[in-house]
């Protein structure tokens, strides 16, 4: 996954513009209603999401696997945003407690065991009371079943690339002992906007 995310990343760079996801929205606005003032976001980026958070006053720590993510959201950001460097399986990278977890588009990318894993870190570096935010693909997206085979629900859509797509019942047994408050259906981007494909995920809410 490393290989692949830096190579495609080299050559399609700020690929999804700087807009943030609707769900990101979505998600500062929950943590906002909650006072929460640091945040954790596995699967930074270049920054697109974090920058929502940021311009609310939101303290951001990411986790990012690629450095020439990392080195362009320094560039935009600034040199003092905090990041580590470093695959989400390497979590944790500090012993921080945060109030809320934001993982946008990432979990989906993981087979069983890491999915697993990265759950459960993110659950232990959450405050008692804190909230988590995962983001991913639901079996209504228009990718399911295209590509190879590769276990249940999950398909390699591009070379290197698997993808796992998440029913309510793979939710509900992943999410299991992790505090799930709520699913639900969303597309993104939520209004409809000239020449970007609709996608369908979950944004699936838990809290400690």
């Amino acid at each position: 996954m490393t290989e692949f995310w830096e190579t495609n990343f080299n050559e399609k760079q700020e690929m999804w513009g700087w807009e943030p996801a609707d769900s990101s929205l979505l998600a500062v606005e929950l943590f906002k209603k909650h006072s929460f003032q640091k945040i954790l976001i596995p699967g930074f980026g270049y920054g697109r999401n974090a920058k929502a958070f940021m311009d609310q006053g939101f303290e951001v720590t990411g986790i990012e696997i690629s450095a020439k993510a990392i080195e362009l959201a320094r560039k935009h950001l600034g040199q003092g945003i905090k990041v580590h460097h470093g695959p989400v399986s390497a979590m944790p990278f500090d012993q921080e407690q945060y109030d809320g977890v934001f993982c946008y588009a990432l979990l989906h990318l993981l087979n069983a065991s890491e999915r697993k894993k990265l759950i459960k870190d993110c659950f232990r570096q959450v405050s008692p009371g804190g909230y988590l935010v995962f983001v991913s693909i639901s079996k209504l997206d228009p990718r399911y079943g295209r590509g190879t085979p590769v276990g249940k629900d999950q398909f390699e859509t591009w070379p290197g690339l698997h993808l796992f797509f998440y029913d309510p019942d793979s939710i509900n047994e992943e999410f299991d002992g992790y505090g799930l408050v709520s699913t639900a259906l969303i597309s993104e981007p939520m209004n409809d906007t000239a020449g970007q494909p609709r996608q369908s995920y979950w944004y699936i809410i838990c809290e400690k």
